[in-house]
């Protein structure tokens, strides 16, 4: 898919087209994703990266590599806190949630008896009502679910855009003269930014970092609802569906995809830092632990280490 702009070879009347007329052209007549990578956000994208390159002085594989530590740093890692801040009120919350229900439970049976309720009225009301009660301690403590998912609506969509500049970088479908310098701008095995990784050391690096990541998460020792154990291998397939596809785009997004994902599994551990959560005022919870590393260590090995 990343070849198509490189089919602009028509020529004007002076010559060839230029590279922006030719990324147009296959903007116009490759559907949504040429669109997508024609976007005004992607452009901004590809204008920070070659604003990076250039202040820093670094080489094109560097430059990739610092980008993405950057925005992980600058940009999701507050998010991060943020979302675990949520997290831990909401985990705080339970225990009063369930005596409060406990409670309301009582009062609803006792009214429904009183009125002649049935069980399904009863439970109507019931329900209704504890969705007010959690609603507002929600509001009290300014913990509602839906802003922890404030992480995700940000780094999807800088993730794409972010990929899909380097796509154009590497393709040619920018007027800047980058792709010149991404063929020559890489290192070690992969010396070629605009071809794809042939000894897939990149695509399949990516894939044993994002499985890593999901174990992590897998190993927590917490109740597990079934949708977290859907989510869970769903997120497995992703890893393992990733190599493939990072065996087949340009050496610049295998790399800054690798690059990412090492960069927020550092920042997850660092999250699990009792020191660094204090600093970021994460409210301690229950499942809090003092070792978190070493349980994490022991969760694996247990797992994966054939201990009984």
């Amino acid at each position: 898919m990343w070849r198509l702009a490189r089919a602009g070879a028509a020529r004007t009347a002076g010559g060839r087209l230029t590279v922006a007329a030719a990324a147009a052209t296959a903007g116009a007549s490759g559907g949504w994703y040429e669109r997508l990578a024609q976007s005004v956000p992607v452009h901004w994208a590809e204008e920070g990266l070659v604003a990076l390159q250039a202040a820093a002085g670094l080489p094109w594989w560097a430059a990739i590599v610092c980008g993405a530590g950057l925005l992980r740093t600058a940009v999701t890692l507050p998010l991060a806190a943020h979302q675990s801040r949520l997290l831990a009120k909401l985990e705080n919350l339970q225990p009063e949630i369930k005596k409060l229900a406990e409670h309301l439970r009582y009062e609803v049976s006792v009214r429904g008896k009183q009125l002649g309720w049935s069980e399904k009225v009863a439970r109507f009301h019931f329900k209704k009502n504890l969705r007010r009660i959690i609603t507002e301690l929600y509001i009290r403590d300014n913990c509602h679910p839906f802003k922890a998912t404030l992480l995700v609506w940000v780094q999807i969509p800088m993730w794409v855009c972010v990929s899909l500049a380097l796509r154009n970088c590497s393709v040619g479908a920018t007027d800047s003269g980058v792709q010149e310098q991404f063929s020559a701008g890489g290192a070690l095995w992969f010396t070629d930014l605009t071809a794809p990784d042939s000894t897939w050391i990149l695509p399949v690096s990516l894939g044993l970092m994002n499985l890593l990541i999901v174990e992590i998460f897998a190993s927590q020792k917490m109740e597990v609802s079934r949708f977290q154990k859907i989510a869970t291998n769903f997120f497995r397939v992703v890893s393992v569906v990733m190599i493939p596809v990072a065996a087949t785009v340009p050496s610049s997004m295998a790399l800054y995809w690798l690059s990412s994902s090492f960069m927020g599994l550092s920042h997850n551990l660092l999250l699990r830092s009792p020191t660094f959560r204090r600093l970021c005022c994460i409210p301690r919870t229950k499942s809090d632990s003092d070792t978190p590393y070493r349980d994490i260590v022991s969760a694996l090995t247990t797992k994966y280490g054939f201990k009984k």
